[in-house]
């Protein structure tokens, strides 16, 4: 018995078959990932990233310069004219005062900031994600939605009332829901951080978590499984790679982070992060900018770390949730 294949409509009027709409598609993806290899393409991207390289490459020549040489002449005429030194490394590594201590104090504080504000999000959002794709509730679309869009408030404009709200609290009555917390405290730096990058680390991994084969849960819930332990043990390996993905994202956000630094570790220097010593190296006029070129490359160490630990996940987590089956 013969089977009569599948049409397809396609604008005006006429049909196409599933074979056909198959070589269609495959052709089109030939086409695209020929494009995107070809010889001029190829071409470009190395234009691309020698016009990304040259001012990075500058900017390290000029960190070795002294101050004369680096406020009267180009980073280029290094070449002809070379006089390097470690006076700018010296200066940004060991300078100290009364006010504020060495460099090494702001690496402790931009750690103890950037690990927790990077593993609380991700924590927080990775529930939210497996509730909202796998859990039923009466609500779950809306409440969806209203996450999404709390993306397109913009960060400045949470600043002060949450500043409020950690130095009054909350108070229904006499009853204290949330006490005030004290300023200049790791506390408010983690949780500002944390609830910043909730509403994109849940979006971002809802597509991912989403698109995990329903017959894997499933055969989960067969076997007696509870969402604990179907999220603990099949959603966060699969997951994985959109974890590492985003955690490099809100780890080198939350590292080169100085707005919401300066308004929440209220200027003490016991838990002021490094970019805000970086800024205070350029002076009160920022007339040392010299400076800046040395602290780039030394704040530049941790961030290079991270990424090179994670970045096996890096492109399997960028492609997360961009197909499916």
């Amino acid at each position: 018995m013969s089977v009569a294949p599948v049409e397809l409509p396609i604008p005006g009027g006429a049909t196409r078959s599933l074979e056909e709409e198959y070589v269609a598609a495959t052709t089109k993806t030939a086409r695209v990932k020929k494009n995107l290899t070809s010889r001029w393409a190829t071409v470009a991207a190395l234009v691309i990233a020698v016009v990304w390289t040259i001012p990075t490459f500058g900017l390290l020549l000029s960190s070795f310069r002294p101050e004369v040489l680096i406020k009267t002449t180009g980073w280029w005429t290094i070449f002809t004219n070379p006089g390097l030194t470690l006076d700018n490394y010296k200066e940004v590594l060991f300078a100290s005062s009364s006010s504020a201590p060495q460099l090494g104090q702001y690496f402790v504080n931009s750690i103890a900031i950037s690990i927790p504000a990077t593993i609380f999000p991700l924590i927080l959002a990775s529930m939210a994600a497996y509730a909202f794709s796998w859990m039923k509730w009466k609500g779950r679309d809306v409440v969806f939605i209203l996450v999404f869009a709390l993306q397109i408030v913009p960060l400045q404009m949470a600043l002060i009332p949450l500043l409020q709200l950690f130095s009054k609290g909350i108070q229904i009555g006499s009853a204290t829901i949330i006490p005030p917390i004290p300023t200049g405290t790791y506390a408010q730096l983690w949780i500002a951080h944390t609830a910043f990058a909730l509403p994109l680390a849940i979006f971002l991994l809802y597509n991912f978590i989403s698109q995990v084969p329903g017959e894997v849960i499933e055969a989960a819930r067969v076997d007696g499984a509870s969402h604990g332990q179907i999220f603990l043990r099949i959603i966060i390996p699969l997951a994985m790679p959109a974890l590492a993905s985003f955690a490099i994202f809100q780890f080198l956000w939350v590292w080169n982070d100085l707005l919401v630094a300066l308004v929440f570790s209220g200027g003490s220097p016991e838990v002021a992060p490094l970019t805000q010593r970086l800024a205070e190296l350029t002076g009160s006029r920022g007339s040392e900018w010299q400076r800046l070129t040395a602290a780039a490359f030394v704040s530049l160490v941790v961030p290079l770390i991270v990424f090179f630990s994670l970045q096996r996940y890096f492109v399997r987590g960028l492609l997360a949730g961009s197909t499916k089956g």
